[in-house]
């Protein structure tokens, strides 16, 4: 059995994410996927949108066929992916775990707590998030290989796109029709989200 995790602050989810998503089922061919929104990540500051209506947007995720989580989002504290890692692998005893990364998480991997045991735990589903990244990341995932990773790359077209820059207000309303599912923006215009956006 293969489960694949899609985790990530979500705040908005837009439509890099749905192709990102998108080309790691393809390339792992799992039997579960997991969308998580992160609860409040060790790395980043915390999301100053609810949980709860992140969770809501995530809902756009479903069209893939994927289950929406809220386990990192009921947790208190913040959340690791240790913890998380560790939770499904006793979820899914003796399942291969998949976990997707974005390229510039990859180049910082080995900052993360505990590191080493998640690369134990799962294999590595990498993103590339910006065109001509490639050898960055080359080099990345030789690094954490030699440290016992098992890393594979997800072929998906680079569709630029950043929940801060839709947060910011930076995109014109006819590029936010095309990056924000229509879930997502109902979330946003009935919350009057980012300043009202929509």
């Amino acid at each position: 059995m293969k489960a694949l995790l899609f985790g990530g602050t979500f705040d908005p989810p837009h439509a890099g994410h749905m192709n990102n998503l998108r080309a790691a089922m393809q390339a792992v061919q799992p039997d579960v996927v997991l969308v998580m929104p992160a609860g409040i990540p060790p790395h980043k500051h915390a999301s100053a949108t609810p949980g709860e209506l992140r969770l809501a947007m995530c809902e756009c995720f479903k069209a893939l066929g994927p289950q929406v989580s809220q386990w990192e989002v009921d947790r208190a504290g913040r959340s690791y992916t240790y913890n998380t890692v560790s939770m499904l692998q006793e979820k899914y005893p003796g399942a291969q775990l998949y976990m997707t990364i974005g390229s510039d998480m990859l180049e910082t991997f080995d900052e993360w707590y505990r590191w080493r045991e998640i690369l134990a735990m799962v294999t590595l589903v990498v993103q590339s998030r910006e065109p001509g990244d490639g050898d960055a990341l080359r080099a990345a995932a030789q690094k954490l290989e030699e440290a016992g990773g098992k890393i594979m790359f997800a072929d998906a077209p680079v569709l630029e796109c950043a929940s801060s820059d839709i947060r910011a207000g930076k995109y014109p309303p006819a590029r936010l029709k095309e990056l924000l599912p229509p879930p997502v923006a109902d979330v946003i215009h009935r919350n009057g989200l980012y300043g009202k956006l929509i």
